[in-house]
């Protein structure tokens, strides 16, 4: 079935494509035997409008054009369907390949390449790829979660979603009804910023902690979406990035490195332990609990409470 639908969608395409003049639907039945094989009228209406559909979503730009005599016809010009010449230099190149290869072992993997074997067949100049010959390190995003796709596609339609969410101090998931906005890396995490129509404000959602699927909704957005700078800030500052305070833990010597990287001042115990003043933002006690036993937390009283709480809704699982 998926065979005899390209073929059809060429062979649409390829009509639409090759005629000077707009052709009617009748015109298109004739021309192409699925069509021609349609049982009725009925059947082949439908099928039209979806391949029509299907080839505006691949790109191609088909123009609806009344004729004198009242009929409707299509077609897909060449100059309006034709890429630009391409007028990327050797560094622009190879910025794009490096973009592509990002998403390697992503699930945009097979967008990404498909991306770049357009750019080439028009045009792109082959270049050298510095990045793999010279050096030893090359930039990874991966993406396990599941939800990943789904909630990149609701972002890009603007459709609400809805899904089975664990906060980390709950034992328990929760269904959520969101609007997405948008999806930002922090830390190798994976985060959804949207608003959260129950409790009507700007939520973030780490996409690891989603259980089951994630279902799409009918309808339209009921909140403002905010510019990308916004959206940045607030996933930013849910993801413990934004520091309003100071925090002082117990950090087990030779283990830590990325707190002790964002230390303010270490100091050193002489027990096998080191003593740190970190920042203290929002999210800093669901970072801490990754270090498990490694990290005791001194003060602030209500960060220890926190980071307290998150263990035992772990312990529970």
């Amino acid at each position: 079935m998926a065979i005899a639908k390209a073929e059809r969608l060429m062979n649409l395409a390829l009509c639409l494509l090759g005629t000077r003049r707009p052709l009617s639907k009748r015109e298109l039945r004739g021309s192409i035997e699925a069509y021609l094989e349609a049982g009725s009228d009925d059947s082949f209406n439908r099928m039209f409008e979806r391949d029509k559909d299907d080839l505006r979503e691949l790109g191609l730009v088909i123009e609806t054009v009344e004729n004198l005599d009242g009929d409707t016809g299509y077609l897909a010009r060449r100059d309006s369907n034709r890429l630009p010449p391409i007028t990327l230099d050797a560094e622009e190149a190879a910025a794009l390949g490096l973009a592509a290869k990002v998403w390697q072992q992503a699930r945009l993997a097979g967008a990404a390449s498909g991306a770049l074997q357009k750019l080439r067949a028009a045009g792109m100049p082959e270049a050298e790829d510095a990045y793999e010959v010279h050096s030893a390190l090359e930039p990874r995003i991966p993406v396990h979660e599941a939800a990943f796709e789904p909630l990149m596609l609701a972002c890009r339609d603007r459709r609400p979603v809805t899904f089975d969410y664990r906060k980390a101090n709950s034992a328990r998931p929760e269904q959520r009804q969101v609007e997405p906005w948008t999806l930002e890396c922090w830390r190798g995490h994976w985060y959804l910023a949207g608003w959260d129509r129950e409790r009507g404000a700007e939520r973030v959602f780490r996409l690891s902690r989603i259980t089951g699927k994630v279902r799409s909704r009918a309808g339209v957005f009921s909140a403002e979406v905010p510019d990308v700078v916004t959206v940045r800030e607030t996933v930013e500052s849910w993801a413990g990035e934004t520091a309003t305070r100071t925090a002082r833990i117990r950090l087990r010597a030779g283990a830590g490195y990325p707190l002790r990287s964002r230390a303010i001042a270490v100091r050193e115990r002489g027990d096998g332990w080191d003593e740190l003043e970190i920042p203290y933002g929002h999210g800093l006690d669901a970072w801490l609990v990754e270090f498990g036993p490694d990290v005791v937390v001194e003060e602030p009283a209500d960060l220890r409470a926190d980071v307290v709480d998150r263990l035992r809704a772990v312990a529970k699982d």
